[in-house]
């Protein structure tokens, strides 16, 4: 789930009534549209903000999109800055970003990937967009410079950044200058000229204000802008304006302290009382400010200080919401401290328990430190936590840990338990396991609370108390996981899953980490057991979209056992399961359709996988799990190459590794072993061979199964080499290699790499002119794959394998599966490279059963498996989910099958499929 968003910083500001024309300033900002970066660079209080608001209101940027983004503090975070950035995005142009954010929400993902993703689509808007950042001087610092100059590095052509600070970034201004790509904006152009200072006073305010007095003020000011705003406050009602201007002098500071003094003091004591206990607020609501103040009347207040021109800035359009121009903002706060220091703690108090009781834990947690009550802000931190973890908002919580002594963390092990978690999202290992012995110190073997020798310990919420037991093992597998330590991540996992309630979640992530450690470990069966533990502990708890997530491990494991009905049939499950969620689409769902087209591929229904991606794609980036960028790429390359197109394919390999993100998965499939297949394939060995050296890989390697995807493709380069070079040493390597694998993949009852690591058994014995161990190889995978309906495995193999198919069919002509596979192995098929994947052939590669009897055109295999369901009870949705295509696909199958038959409805197709004996033919599986 997103973090809230402050919808009021995106709120383009409105410009004032009446203001100056600038005609050579919004010439200036016009330019720099043109260029990648427009820099407003200038102190406080030089109408940065209102030049580019008034710039953006009278039509300079006619017909572009327009993000704004008010920057403050907070958003010095990394995953608070680029989640407004790319929220105020998605303002300008709708539907950008939505997997950059969900990237960047899963808390793995480098910035650098999030960025990329975040380049690509906006790469496709039709539009000039201009991106502006307003008060960046607020959040520059090492934290998003890096992210920061890779966003602008790349921008598109159309993107233009526009920066408002007071302070030069930490960018490479110097290299984009001398590009010609910087167009800069500084307080020398935002100073007002002698007559814009006239414009303002005389024809804006109508103080008339002679040309002397003009000049005199104009000279003293400098043009600044705010200095004029303040002394035109002054002037107004006085008599004696040329004294008054006359006596202006001394420096900014000076100037500044004075002209407050000045406003402050000519305004009735009730309004100044409202602006001094009111500037510890960063924004401004009527009933926060009545909170704040113990008064009533504070929207009334605010309206009436709008239009007196007193320094508010409204934040959206229905005014219910204000901030203070930032300089006034600084200059009220250092007159309370000056002349009400003692107030201000209990100020922030009362804000903080407005936040609290307005459910905005950050904002009460805030003021509660400005308070200096670190104790209040601690139990705040502690109640808050649980609802921020569910909401992805780690960040936050990591921010907390900066904030409050460590000798308060220590006494309150719920809050301490808390900030382990948000270090351990954020990959912060290092003085973890330190913190979780800390904690323990708090437990009895009972699990009550007992004293410390700092001082008695401190818990608010007694529910999460009880879990720390369980939180505290789940951590420590955590940690193993990361450390590669397979055994204690087992063994730590087991103690929280044995101490956890039934329904306590914690239950469920350690199951899920007892998953990861027996995957990675190659007992696949035990990890499935542990991951449909963690599933069914979260369908309980009502946590669909983790099950989604889940599913993907599940229906992995299952397919690497050659079990592919099994893998279909999680991923079917899964998406019953979101179906029956109200509400949006759940993230995750179109991660389902990728599994999908993945299998289908492998049946060789290349269409049914191309929908299923385009499906994916169609329900939109908000759907997608982190890992789906470079899933569904890496499933996409898979059409490609079939399709005949291996540039695309490696296109499409490269892109997937550059937005790779594991998790704590093992990587057991990597991105570059798939594209040096590719590369194998097509001939070109020396890059093939390459990745093999770069990843250390060679034929005497001890075997594991975290390498086994590898070890497999090695393998293939290697028998590839071999047919170029025709080297019997090498064929002898190739050959004790796949006898190695094929006995490890057998342990490990991993029949879907049994099944490859025999196809490849059979094409060596093959190229070395074994043709009895070649066959003998190829009947056993053979036997293996059937009742699976593997196909591609065999038809990706090469033209090498349709002779060795030929000769199986000579002795087993009964073989249907064998001729299907032969017929996919053709050219002619549509499934072989240069066949039309994306025409209406379903099943491309399957050859159509023979014409029986009576029939003039023969019915696909598909749709005699269509018109078999269509003899059952299952309605279209239904029957559309269990062959896993599309509804659309389906109606088009349904309208073939009635125009070969000749009828018009269900009932009399199945009545003619009956008199032509059409349902008792099945399909191999």
């Amino acid at each position: 789930m997103a973090s809230p968003v402050v919808q009021t910083k995106l709120y383009i500001p409105k410009p004032r009534r009446s203001l100056v024309a600038r005609p050579r300033l919004s010439e200036r900002l016009r330019r720099g549209a043109e260029s990648r970066l427009t820099l407003v660079s200038a102190p406080a209080g030089f109408g940065k903000t209102t030049s580019l608001a008034e710039w953006l209101a009278t039509g300079s940027a006619d017909n572009r999109a327009v993000a704004w983004l008010s920057l403050e503090e907070s958003d010095r975070q990394p995953a608070a800055f680029w989640s407004y950035l790319i929220t105020a995005l998605q303002v300008a142009a709708p539907g950008v970003g939505a997997g950059a954010l969900a990237l960047l929400q899963s808390g793995q993902a480098p910035i650098e990937t999030v960025l990329a993703t975040l380049l690509n689509e906006l790469s496709t808007v039709p539009r000039e967009l201009d991106l502006v950042l307003d008060d960046y001087h607020l959040v520059d610092g090492p934290e998003l410079q890096a992210g920061m100059a890779f966003l602008l590095e790349h921008l598109p052509p159309h993107v233009h950044l526009v920066l408002s600070t007071r302070a030069d970034p930490a960018l490479p201004l110097a290299r984009l200058r001398a590009r010609g790509e910087l167009v800069e904006v500084r307080a020398a152009d935002l100073r007002f000229t002698r007559e814009e200072v006239a414009a303002y006073l005389n024809e804006v305010l109508g103080l008339d204000v002679a040309a002397t007095d003009i000049a005199a003020l104009a000279g003293r000011t400098e043009g600044w802008i705010a200095a004029l705003q303040l002394a035109a406050l002054s002037m107004q009602g006085r008599d004696d304006v040329t004294a008054f201007i006359a006596g202006f002098a001394g420096d900014d500071r000076y100037i500044v302290d004075y002209l407050v003094e000045e406003v402050l003091d000519r305004q009735p004591d009730q309004v100044r009382s409202f602006l001094l206990q009111t500037s510890v607020l960063d924004r401004l609501s009527g009933p926060l400010c009545d909170a704040v103040t113990g008064q009533h009347g504070g929207k009334a207040m605010l309206e009436a200080l709008d239009r007196g021109n007193l320094f508010v800035v409204p934040l959206d359009d229905s005014r219910r919401w204000y901030r203070y121009h930032h300089l006034f903002a600084d200059l009220l706060r250092t007159h309370l401290v000056d002349s009400q220091a003692d107030e201000v703690a209990e100020l922030h108090r009362r804000a903080s328990r407005w936040y609290e009781e307005n459910a905005q834990p950050p904002q009460a947690v805030r003021h509660a430190l400005a308070a200096g009550d670190v104790e209040r802000a601690a139990e705040l931190m502690e109640l808050a936590i649980p609802g921020l973890r569910k909401n992805r908002q780690e960040a936050t919580i990591r921010g907390w840990l900066d904030a409050i002594p460590e000798e308060v963390v220590r006494r309150r092990p719920v809050l301490a338990i808390g900030f382990v978690g948000a270090l351990m999202v954020g990959n912060e290992f290092d003085g973890v396991e330190s913190r979780l012995r800390d904690i323990e110190r708090c437990l009895e073997p009972t699990g009550a609370p007992v004293a410390t020798p700092a001082a008695e310990i401190v818990v608010v919420d007694f529910d999460e108390f009880a879990r720390l037991p369980v939180v505290i093992e789940m951590y420590r597998a955590a940690l193993a996981l990361v450390r590669g330590d397979a055994a204690a991540t087992i063994r730590h996992a087991e103690r929280a899953i044995d101490r956890a309630a039934a329904d306590d979640v914690g239950r469920a992530s350690a199951s899920a980490l007892l998953g990861l450690a027996l995957w990675g470990g190659g007992d696949l069966e035990a990890a499935h057991r542990a991951y449909s533990a963690c599933v069914e502990g979260l369908r309980r708890a009502g946590h669909i979209a983790d099950v989604l997530a889940c599913s993907i491990t599940l229906a992995d494991l299952r397919i690497t056992q050659g079990r592919l009905g099994d893998a279909l049939r999680t991923y079917q499950e899964a998406l019953r399961l979101a179906a029956g969620e109200t509400g949006p689409v759940l993230r995750g769902t179109a991660d389902m359709y990728v599994g999908l087209s993945q299998i289908a591929f492998e049946r060789n229904d290349l269409q049914a996988a191309g929908q299923h991606l385009q499906r994916a794609q169609e329900l939109g980036e908000h759907t997608w799990l982190p890992q789906n960028p470079y899933r569904w790429r890496v499933a996409m390359a898979a059409i490609r190459e079939a399709a005949g197109d291996p540039d695309s394919a490696l296109d499409l390999l490269d892109e997937a590794q550059r937005v790779y993100v594991g998790d704590f998965s093992p990587n057991v499939r990597p991105v570059p072993a798939v594209r040096a297949r590719v590369l194998a394939a097509q001939g070109r060995l020396s890059e093939a061979l390459a990745w093999a050296r770069e990843q250390g890989l060679s034929a005497a390697d001890e075997l594991s199964y975290l390498r086994e995807f590898e070890h497999i493709t090695l393998a293939r380069v290697l028998l590839a080499q071999f047919r170029t070079e025709r080297s019997e040493p090498l064929a002898r390597e190739v050959a004790q290699l796949l006898e190695r694998l094929l006995q490890a993949a057998e342990a490990g009852e991993r029949a879907g790499n049994v099944i490859e690591i025999l196809v490849l058994q059979a094409l060596t014995c093959q190229a070395r002119g074994d043709g009895a161990a070649a066959l003998a190889a190829l009947e056993r995978a053979l036997r293996m794959a059937e009742p699976e309906g593997y196909v591609r495995m065999f038809v990706g193999a090469g033209p090498a394998m349709a002779p060795l198919l030929r000769t199986i069919l000579k002795q087993r002509t009964e073989s249907s599966y064998a001729r299907r596979l032969l017929d996919a192995c053709s050219p002619a098929s549509g499934s072989q490279a240069g066949g039309d994947v994306g025409g209406s052939q379903t099943g491309a590669g399957i050859p159509a059963a023979p014409a029986p009897q009576g029939l003039v055109e023969p019915l696909s295999e598909r749709e005699l498996d269509v018109l078999r369901l269509l003899g059952s009870d299952l309605d279209g949705p239904d029957i559309a989910r269990e062959l896993s295509v599309s509804l659309n696909t389906l109606r088009t199958h349904t309208k073939n099958i009635y125009a070969k038959l000749g009828v018009n409805n269900r009932r009399a197709a199945v009545r003619q499929a009956a008199e032509l004996n059409l349902l008792s033919r099945r399909r191999a599986r």
